[in-house]
């Protein structure tokens, strides 16, 4: 069975930077594409960016040029880089795969799609 595990979330002030990682177990990367979705409380929930098994990336509008997503294929690991933090990206993120949906130019809405999904993960990011 797939499971997702995300870590290194956190507090960081504006301007500031995490990485986010996605620890991949009871598949491969080679057999799934990987996204993060975010959901901030009020909000409608965002795909953030996604990556195909063939290494393909797309990346939501809110986040270009600041996200980078990566994946370590000997640690079966996907990471999302998050550079030039905002008060906006506070959200729970969550990793999400699926080996159909291949990873869509417009991830904003259709990452939710994705059939496995982590449990999440808080990022705050204070002003």
């Amino acid at each position: 069975q797939l499971q997702l595990v995300e870590s290194g979330g956190g507090l960081v002030q504006a301007g500031g930077s995490l990485r986010l990682s996605c620890a991949v177990s009871g598949g491969t990367l080679g057999q799934y594409h990987i996204g993060w979705l975010r959901q901030a409380p009020g909000k409608d929930r965002e795909g953030v960016s996604c990556i195909s098994i063939d290494g393909v990336t797309n990346y939501a509008e809110s986040v270009k040029g600041r996200f980078t997503i990566s994946r370590d294929a000997d640690k079966n690991t996907v990471y999302l880089q998050m550079n030039s933090l905002k008060p906006e990206d506070t959200a729970v993120y969550s990793c999400l795969a699926d080996s159909l949906l291949g990873c869509p130019v417009d991830p904003e809405t259709t990452l939710a799609l994705y059939d496995t999904w982590g449990q999440g993960i808080q990022v705050t990011v204070s002003s």
